[in-house]
């Protein structure tokens, strides 16, 4: 029964959770007090463990969930040593447990970038902070302040330490109809893209990325909610990435100062967007076509 296997699913992520968080007390402790340097790198060595572990979890009940194989592709010649920036379009919660599968062992933890109202007083968003997410205003582009820079540069510091892979939702929001039609999106399948947290990034330590893995991730059959994830009702999951380089033109401006930067990164986006709009097309076609009864 779907409902027994969602209830299931839910307490198991919640009994993980809290146990991952009470282990993660002890070395985000230690590393308020232990002088910098090997000390403080096993600290973090230590949090990333059981982060990656607890991705380990949540991916042992996702692979049992998934009801149709998942189409992945371009996952090829990725490193867990080296630093990435990754950008995907939003649709659903589900996104980010999907993208925890496909890059598990292949780069290192994920970090989103999120909004800084999403930073509650709370184990979830304590846990967010001993990790070193960063947190930014996204409501819109004037947002993106000398706070934000300062903040985020304070955090990409501790980055430097360690390989990490920074996340941002480029559209800031999921996907809906009604805030695609409140946009007037020029994009089929997309939100317009924001210079801000993908910005932010690119700004504060573009140098250190090796490279943008430019993720598009198609539901055919309409984005899942986490319950419908949970309860192994996901449906067809489609995902492509391409590795980009980062052009040097995107890498070290001023957001705030600099508009021909921010130009820059705007039409930088703009592209990949256009690109990505071309391929939801695409993929939603296939499976069409795919399940549609042949003629004769």
């Amino acid at each position: 029964m779907a409902w027994l296997r969602g209830g299931v699913t839910g307490a198991l992520i919640v009994l993980s959770t809290l146990i991952v968080f009470t282990l993660m007390l002890l070395p985000a402790m230690a590393r308020q007090v232990l002088p910098a340097g090997a000390p403080r790198l096993f600290c973090d060595q230590a949090l990333n463990f059981l982060a990656t572990g607890w991705v380990a979890m949540n991916n042992a009940w996702l692979a049992t969930a998934a009801s149709l194989p998942w189409q992945v592709c371009g996952l090829g010649g990725l490193m867990p040593h080296r630093s990435y920036l990754v950008s995907i379009n939003h649709q659903c919660w589900a996104d980010i447990l999907i993208l925890q599968r496909i890059f598990h062992h292949r780069i290192p933890f994920l970090r989103p970038f999120l909004k800084r109202e999403l930073r509650p007083a709370s184990a979830i968003g304590l846990a967010w902070r001993v990790l070193d997410f960063p947190f930014v205003r996204c409501n819109s582009e004037s947002d993106a302040g000398h706070g934000d820079l300062a903040t985020t540069r304070s955090a990409c510091q501790k980055y430097k330490r360690t390989p990490t892979a920074v996340l941002g939702f480029a559209e800031g929001a999921r996907f809906t109809a009604a805030r695609h039609a409140s946009q007037r999106s020029p994009y089929r399948h997309l939100l317009m893209p924001k210079v801000n947290g993908l910005g932010v990034a690119l700004a504060t330590m573009g140098e250190q990325f090796d490279a943008l893995l430019d993720v598009t991730i198609v539901y055919p059959d309409g984005a899942p909610r986490l319950w419908d994830l949970m309860c192994g009702r996901a449906g067809a999951v489609c995902v492509n990435v391409r590795r980009r380089r980062v052009p040097s033109g995107v890498v070290g401006g001023d957001l705030v100062r600099d508009q021909a930067y921010r130009r820059r990164v705007r039409a930088w986006l703009a592209e990949q967007w256009a690109e990505k709009d071309r391929l939801i097309d695409a993929r939603l076609a296939a499976h069409r076509a795919g399940r549609e009864p042949r003629a004769g």
